[in-house]
């Protein structure tokens, strides 16, 4: 049975490379033409034949951009701290003797060692500014970048921001080539891309593949938090990170950043290209980069309103055409979105005129505007349309703002009956809710358990929520969640609950 496919950040680290590369060659082939003439294409579509031209060659597009793809090896200093920390088993005795020392190995203390990695870049200003990811130079004690005409230089570290995996370096020198930015939100789905690397060390490479999708989000990665991936099955390795994704054009439309992986691999089961690769779009990443170059850091518009993805079973309950929008499920008081007048329970369906189609796409947007900015909002109440104007104010770094479509459920079960939708409840005390986290004057019944396959473990509820609402109707004892639970018999139900202190809507289904 081959492992779960996973998400795999593109740096590689120098002792990976040299286990790859010690084990052999792997041949692949491609079909080649010694001609560069124009490939003549005919493909019907539903609105009828259509016909294009594919050049023979890109060589002449890639030869103009390559010397402005650099690589990137940086150097970091694991502490024996740090060592001791990630490995149990330097605690234990036992295994510390094979490490040697002597007295069976009671004296072996870890030393601070190097670790280096390798990734790359892209020169993005003659000047010698170049984007790179935040994850290939982090925590680095040196970064040198190596150009492909075998210049070295050490670089500086302008600034990071890890939550979109952007970082800036600036090496002392003039007149660099340098690549044309791109406008990513022009990219379509089926465009022709290039990516150009230094894939596991072994020298500049260029892979071809198309756009095959945008918009991507993907499980959350150490500080990760926007995501707006461009796919592409252009072949992205471990040291492709940092490095360009161009269309045929020669325009940089995005950042290589991760691939996901198979078990199965020639990395020792780590994981190589499997056709899904990804890369921060060209936009995203120039808005930071002006940020770094001109603050030192970078700053985004806040809301403060936790949202949730719109689904058709949400839909259904906020009786809406489309499964379309961002719902509010939490609104922090005193916040721009307080203030402006939203509630829980809204759900936003256009920001600025333009559509909002899911939660992560309204809070892109939102982060893309400057504290201070005002904006207008098209939601619906009850039914009814609104408008609001908000203000914004700036983002804290540890925000997160999304409400976790999570599905999961505890397959725990308290003694005693369950209800009718599977879930055992009891009254929400204070000594409860401070250890649930949850502020002292929030009102609801704390779940004690949820039966196994039941209607609530599959609508999502979880031991340890806290419903908050039934059918927008407030629970404040287990006598109004036991009434409110009867008046739904037969019927699916909207639940509101508070997750250590965040909430979200949930809708359940009965037997």
């Amino acid at each position: 049975m081959s492992n779960p496919v996973q998400l795999r950040r593109t740096t590689a680290i120098l002792t990976l490379v040299a286990a790859s590369l010690g084990g052999g060659l792997i041949a692949a082939f491609a079909v080649s033409s010694r001609s560069a003439a124009p490939v003549f294409v005919t493909a019907k579509a539903a609105s009828g034949t259509v016909t294009g031209t594919l050049p023979g060659s890109f060589a002449d597009v890639i030869s103009h951009v390559t010397p402005a793809v650099v690589n990137i090896s940086s150097t970091r200093i694991i502490k024996a701290s740090e060592q001791t920390q990630n490995n149990p088993f330097m605690a234990d005795p036992f295994f510390r003797q094979f490490f040697g020392n002597g007295n069976n190995g009671r004296n072996f203390r870890p030393r601070d060692r190097k670790e280096g990695s390798l990734g790359s870049g892209v020169i993005v200003n003659a000047d010698g500014y170049i984007l790179t990811n935040n994850h290939v130079v982090d925590k680095a004690t040196e970064v040198t970048v190596s150009l492909l005409d075998k210049r070295e230089f050490k670089a500086k570290l302008i600034g990071t921001d890890p939550q979109t995996d952007v970082a800036l370096l600036k090496i002392d020198a003039k007149d660099l080539p340098s690549i044309t930015l791109g406008d990513s939100a022009h990219s379509q789905i089926g465009d022709l891309c290039f990516a150009i690397g230094n894939p596991f060390g072994v020298g500049q490479t260029v892979t071809m593949g198309i756009v095959s999708a945008k918009g991507r989000s993907l499980p959350r990665d150490g500080n990760t938090l926007f995501e707006d991936f461009i796919q592409t099955d252009a072949a992205i390795n471990p040291g492709n990170s940092g490095g360009a994704l161009i269309n045929a054009r020669g325009e940089l439309i995005g950042i290589n950043t991760a691939i996901l992986t198979g078990g199965n691999s020639m990395m020792g089961g780590e994981g190589g290209n499997i056709g899904i690769g990804f890369a921060i779009p060209v936009n995203m990443a120039h808005q930071v980069m002006d940020q770094l170059v001109k603050n030192g850091k970078v700053t985004r518009g806040f809301m403060g309103a936790r949202l949730q993805t719109v689904t058709p079973e949400l839909a259904s309950q906020f009786n809406l055409k489309e499964s379309r929008g961002a719902l509010v499920a939490m609104v922090e008081p005193g916040k721009p979105a307080d203030k402006a007048g939203l509630k829980t329970g809204d759900v936003i369906t256009a920001f600025n005129g333009q559509p909002v189609e899911d939660s992560n796409n309204l809070t892109l947007q939102v982060i893309q505007q400057a504290p201070g900015t005002t904006v207008t909002l098209d939601a619906i109440r009850d039914g009814k349309p609104m408008k609001f104007t908000v203000t914004l104010g700036t983002r804290p770094k540890e925000t997160d703002g999304q409400a976790g479509d999570d599905s999961s459920s505890s397959g725990d079960t308290a003694n005693g009956s369950a209800s009718e939708r599977g879930i055992q409840a009891e009254n929400l005390t204070p000594d409860i809710a401070q250890e649930l986290d949850v502020p002292a004057s929030t009102k609801g019944v704390v779940v004690s358990g949820v039966e196994e396959g039941s209607p609530a473990a599959e609508g999502g509820i979880q031991r340890g929520d806290v419903i908050q609402q039934v059918n927008k109707q407030p629970v404040n004892n287990k006598a109004d969640f036991d009434r409110l639970i009867k008046q739904a018999a037969g019927k699916s139900a909207l639940f509101l609950v508070n997750r250590g202190g965040r909430t979200l809507f949930l809708v359940v289904e009965s037997k």
